[in-house]
């Protein structure tokens, strides 16, 4: 079930030309929330979203514990997918602040 930030990130990345090749897949435990590629470039997409100053800043919240998870994920994404091996992966955050997208290409 994709939440609504999940989902303007989705039409984010489509309407921009990438394919999606995966998404809300849950891999060793870790979800990954988007996979997305274009061209030669395949990325892991984290999405957050915070309304309001509470809690601090939605990129804040992928720190190390969280990027441990997501390497793991898509280590686990890349064993099962051979045919990615060639391609460029990256890790992009998607923060959603008070309704404004921000895309961080090679978050970490």
């Amino acid at each position: 079930m994709r939440n609504a930030a999940e989902e303007r990130a989705r039409r984010w990345y489509r309407l921009r030309g990438f394919r999606i090749l995966d998404e809300n897949v849950w891999l060793g435990g870790n979800e990954l929330d988007l996979v997305v590629r274009r061209g030669r470039r395949l990325a892991f997409v984290e999405v957050k979203e915070k309304r309001g100053d509470r809690h601090g800043d939605p990129v804040e919240m992928v720190g190390g514990e969280k990027q441990r998870r997501l390497r793991r994920a898509a280590e686990l994404w890349l064993a099962a997918h051979p045919e990615a091996a060639p391609l460029v992966v990256s890790f992009e955050v998607v923060a959603v602040r008070d309704g404004k997208l921000e895309r961080l290409t090679d978050a970490f």
